[in-house]
């Protein structure tokens, strides 16, 4: 069982252990939500880091410091391919103008190139829904915006820090918005309730 704190794992709470995995985070939670491990009740990806989450009363699993582990350093574990989704998008977004311009390019360009990633949901998290899709080229790789809008609608696209998401719902917001996505990202009477979940893949489609 995890009898220490090392630098790669420690105890948030009496039944949650992060473990940081760096950038093979998403990777590990793909191996140890195969594994199956008894008493562990729920995995959450973040960003550079997986929550495990333990079931009252229960000890860690033997396995688990075993499978955590074997993380291989620097070196990025292969991530497993899950449910694929291509999302229409209309690109209007007050910032793209802007957004095209740092990057060098035009705004059919960063149309262009935004709809040829194949991008991946890491995690979830901010807003119910709100998926962290990675995969963005280094030249969209932006900081947040200076001043935060109050209020972003529904469906907007929006990069920053090296991720692009969609908003499920309207809300305050510090990202680049680049246009607006089709909805139906979050449904809470739907299994799971999260339209995209973390290993998924979503490529963009101008509409």
């Amino acid at each position: 069982m995890v009898s220490r704190e090392t630098t790669a794992m420690r105890w948030m709470t009496d039944r949650g252990i992060c473990i940081a995995a760096g950038a093979s985070t998403l990777a590990l939670y793909q191996r140890l939500s195969a594994a199956g491990l008894p008493g562990v009740r729920e995995l959450v990806p973040a960003d550079g880091m997986l929550l495990v989450v333990l079931e009252p009363g229960r000890a860690p699993p033997p396995e688990l410091e075993a499978l955590a582990a074997d993380l291989p350093g620097p070196q990025v574990l292969p991530v497993a391919s899950t449910r694929q989704h291509r999302i229409k998008v209309r690109f209007a977004g007050e910032d793209l103008p802007e957004v095209a311009a740092r990057a060098g390019l035009d705004t059919d360009g960063l149309i262009g190139l935004m709809c040829e990633q194949t991008l991946r949901v890491q995690f979830l998290g901010f807003q119910p829904g709100f998926a962290y899709l990675g995969g963005l080229p280094p030249l969209l790789h932006l900081p947040r915006r200076a001043k935060p809008r109050t209020s972003v609608p529904a469906g907007s696209l929006a990069l920053a820090g090296g991720y692009c998401g969609i908003y499920p719902a309207a809300g305050p917001g510090g990202w680049h918005l680049l246009g607006i996505a089709e909805t139906g990202l979050f449904d809470p009477a739907a299994d799971p309730p999260a339209r995209l979940q973390p290993g998924d893949t979503v490529r963009l489609v101008a509409a």
